[in-house]
């Protein structure tokens, strides 16, 4: 029933809501460019006059490690009283209430502790924030199991005559609750009940467990690599740490290194996984399903993992003569550079399907960084916002101890760290929303300069944002993001097609010293596919009838066309499949759909604001409080279909360069 703290998608800047109150009017939304903001309430009022620390995020309790153990408590204590008081309510809307409440009081110190644990630099509140995502996660495991609970639930839902005089995203709010329930196990007996909340433990243990020896560096004596590439690397003692896979790096023998040494298997990762697949299987068949996938693509756009391998394997065949061109045209690239060894492998296929398109489109992206500082980007955003939704950014003094550092700039991610709501009191609790991205320091003789993809980064990350703070749910369960995956990736994969846009370039993207204009680029999908295909065989029948790596070599040469490389494992440095498991195509269909709603809606005026709100209105403020497929097609007019999707995607190849990239100089 509390599965909304869980939905918040992984995602780059900090942002921090402060006083968009839905309706008519001019809108505005602050932002914190790179510290990390939060939104005022009376404690923080107080601790500006006086001078106090207020607190990460504007948590008093948190101005310490210590503070996520009094966080946690207060929302244990909070928790049982509501469990309470649902069970004791008379059938009503009050009930959806309560549970929204109750999701709340545990996603509020969640969601906080699921960014700090990552973010923090401090070991100390990361090992504490660690332990808090554990103990609120067991107690959301046991709530989904709680018959009580349930039965309260249960009884609004069969009482016709108060469910039909429900408003849709009440009732849409409660089918919610109920279906997280039963995906739980709520209807098994107490032994088996039991045991499905000690699989999702496990789960969540074996998750992190995961994700953190996906990320782990490789170590190997430093005599092995001829010296000539060692200083790509970092040496410690005489060893060589490999972080990466090096993939834009010029030096075909550097990412050679780098691609067998990172994915060379290791196997404590490899049992991890293993148990972890194991697992999953485990916890949906004893709740009632086939697999896992089918588990976790109940209540998606997809529904069933037929659906999806249909929809994938139509849109491998669609890419299989493409893909075979592009390598053919990237092996003769290679022969020019490397004569002796022209054959395409993994490791080469990132970089020169770069190469490819500098040459294809005469562009080189290291020459854009000057056009796109941090500054200017945020501008770009600013004016793109105000034209299509009345909205703009402004940045905000943040608070004594509402951050660590002056300078938040570190990883690529999306976090939901308090999600809107209508309070009681009739109020509307302002969503908090973390946006974290990977960018270069300034210089004394210039500002941050992003990449072209950083700024399509910045410019996706920022859909995401957006999509959680125009949300005017009622309830925080469905706010946002919090929604399927296979819709939570549109608008952030939409904006993509703004940032690819010459017209919307052209308004920020000025040289930081000449003010000149640029322009640049977008990727191809087969390397996704062969993603997706993966994901849903780990995620299938089981048994697997062979080792995840032999399921990755299979899949690796049908679906992607490129040879595996013996000695590596690729799969235990995907750690995707904690965050999206059993939904890595939700990449690809999401961005079928934001491809027609670009094309049919903003292709001829991105600056449409008449669109603009049909968008946020069809779109961006419903969050989960509405069926995906409806949202879409109020957007479009139409329910897409599997050809659809994929006639969407190969379409996007096909676009003649200059329709979209024109130099404006």
């Amino acid at each position: 029933m509390l599965s909304g703290c869980r939905r918040a998608l992984p995602a780059a800047l900090r942002l921090a809501v402060r006083g968009w109150a839905g309706g008519g009017g001019r809108r505005r939304v602050s932002t914190s460019w790179s510290p990390v903001g939060a939104a005022f309430d009376a404690k923080q009022q107080r601790s500006r006059l006086t001078g106090q620390s207020t607190g990460l995020f504007g948590v008093p309790e948190l101005s310490s490690p210590e503070g996520f153990q009094e966080a946690q408590e207060k929302a244990l204590q909070e928790t049982e009283q509501l469990v309470q008081k649902a069970c004791t309510t008379p059938p009503g809307p009050q009930i959806v209430m309560i549970f929204d409440q109750l999701s709340d009081a545990l996603c509020r110190v969640a969601d906080l502790a699921d960014f700090v644990k990552i973010a923090h630099p401090d070991f100390a509140f990361r090992e504490a924030a660690e332990e808090t995502c554990r103990n609120i996660g067991t107690m959301v495991e046991k709530l989904n199991t709680n018959i009580e609970l349930c039965q309260s639930l249960k009884q609004l839902l069969a009482n016709k005559e108060v469910m039909d005089s429900l408003d849709p995203e009440t009732r849409q709010v409660a089918e919610l609750f109920m279906f997280d329930f039963e995906i739980s196990g709520i209807h098994l007996d107490e032994e088996k009940r039991k045991r499905a909340v000690d699989l999702n433990v496990k789960i969540l243990d074996l998750c992190n467990q995961f994700l953190i020896g996906a990320h782990l560096p490789n170590k190997i004596d430093k005599q092995i690599l001829p010296e000539h590439i060692r200083y790509n690397f970092a040496v410690e003692g005489n060893y060589i740490q490999i972080t990466g896979l090096h993939a834009d790096c010029s030096d075909d023998l550097v990412r050679e290194a780098a691609y067998k040494i990172f994915l060379y298997p290791n196997a404590e990762q490899l049992r991890c996984l293993e148990e972890l697949l194991t697992s999953r299987n485990h916890l949906a068949q004893l709740v009632g399903y086939n697999t896992f996938a089918h588990r976790a693509l109940q209540g998606t756009m997809a529904r069933t993992p037929e659906k999806v391998m249909q929809f994938l394997e139509t849109l491998s065949d669609r890419l299989f003569q493409r893909t075979l061109k592009d390598f053919e045209m990237m092996e003769g690239m290679k022969m020019k550079l490397n004569p002796q060894n022209s054959k395409l492998m993994p490791w080469d296929h990132p970089y020169y399907s770069g190469v490819l398109r500098a040459e294809r489109y005469n562009i080189e992206p290291s020459l854009y960084c000057p056009f796109f500082s941090l500054g200017a980007c945020m501008e770009g955003l600013n004016f793109l916002f105000n034209q299509l939704l009345g909205i703009s950014l402004y940045a905000e003094q943040t608070e004594k101890g509402e951050l660590w550092c002056e300078d938040v700039r570190k990883l690529d991610c999306h976090f939901t760290i308090r999600g809107g709501r209508l309070r009681k009191d009739g109020e509307y609790q302002l969503p908090v929303v973390v946006l974290m991205l990977s960018l270069p320091h300034s210089t004394r003789s210039s500002p941050t300069l992003l990449t072209p993809g950083m700024m399509e980064n910045l410019f996706h990350e920022m859909g995401h944002a957006m999509h959680s703070m125009l949300g005017r749910t009622r309830y925080q369960h469905v706010t946002g993001t919090r929604c399927p995956t296979d819709f939570a990736e549109v608008p952030s994969i939409l904006m993509e097609y703004f940032a690819s846009d010459y017209r919307v370039v052209n308004q920020f993207a000025r040289h930081f010293q000449t003010g000149q204009f640029s322009w640049f680029i977008l990727l191809p999908l087969s390397l996704l596919v062969f993603y997706a295909v993966l994901d849903q065989l780990y995620h299938g029948e089981h048994p697997l009838k062979r080792s995840t790596t032999e399921i990755l070599k299979e899949t690796q040469e049908k679906f992607y066309g490129l040879p595996y490389v013996p000695n590596t494992a690729w799969q235990l440095r995907f750690s995707h499949l904690v965050g999206y498991g059993a939904k890595y195509y939700s990449y690809l269909m999401s961005r079928a759909i934001a491809s027609m709603v670009w094309k049919q809606c903003f292709v001829q005026n991105p600056f449409d604001r008449a669109m603009g709100e049909r968008y946020r209105r069809e779109m961006l403020a419903h969050g989960g409080g509405k069926e995906p497929m409806l949202m879409v097609q109020g957007m479009l007019q139409k329910s897409p279909s599997v050809e659809d999707f994929v006639n969407a995607l190969v379409s996007d190849l096909d676009q003649d360069f200059e329709t979209f990239f024109m130099d404006s100089e």
